[in-house]
This record gives structure tokens, sequence and C-alpha cells, in this order.
């Protein structure tokens, strides 16, 4: 694991996983609130079901794009699409608008075509 991963993981614990029974998407994201960061709203993708599973943090706004780590192009435009289906979400749950797990994950939506 390289010093850039260990940075990104290290708040996973603070995080709410979201698997893809409850997304459509073929991996876990993580979702949180803000907390001590000292970046926009973003989201963490996982190649399996583990924080060691790392694969990318990508911003919520102003555009979605991989700011860490690697996500190939067909899974970015995945969460692309899943974050513009839940952005008011999102970013209500990093706001503390939402501040409980489950009501964020019951206002979550699932992508269409899943």
């Amino acid at each position: 694991m390289d010093s850039g991963q260990i940075i990104e993981d290290e708040g996973l614990f603070e995080m709410a996983n979201v698997r893809p029974e409850i997304t459509g998407l073929p991996f876990i994201v993580w979702i949180s609130e803000k907390g001590n960061a000292r970046h926009d709203v973003r989201v963490k993708v996982s190649s399996g079901p583990r924080a060691r599973d790392f694969a990318a943090s990508v911003s919520v706004r102003p555009d979605v794009q991989v700011m860490a780590g690697d996500l190939a192009a067909a899974d970015l435009a995945l969460v692309r699409a899943w974050i513009d289906l839940n952005r008011d979400v999102i970013v209500d749950f990093w706001n503390g608008d939402i501040l409980y797990t489950d009501e964020v994950l019951a206002a979550l939506r699932k992508l269409p075509d899943a």
C-alpha cells in the first residue's frame, strides 16, 4: 500500500459503505459526513467489500472526477450516473443534514438499469 492510499483509507472507518444491492453499481462505494475533511464532497470506491480494497476517491462536485487512485473509464461512468442520481442525498449526508446511516441508505436511489 503506498502512502497516498494510506491517506485515502484513514477515514474509511468513519464512512458508510453502500453495497451493490443499494446502488446498482458492481462495487462498493463509501459515503461520509464532512468531519475534518479539507476537501469538498467525495465518495470512495472499493474494488471489493473491505477498506483495503480501495480503488479511487471521486469528487461529487462541481464535477465527478477521480481525485486519487485509479478507476476504469466504464466504472467512472457508472459512478458518475449514480452520483448524478443521488447528489442531493450524498451532499446532505456530507453536510450533516441527514444524521443517521440508515436514513441515508433509505434515501439513496439505485441505478435504473441495475
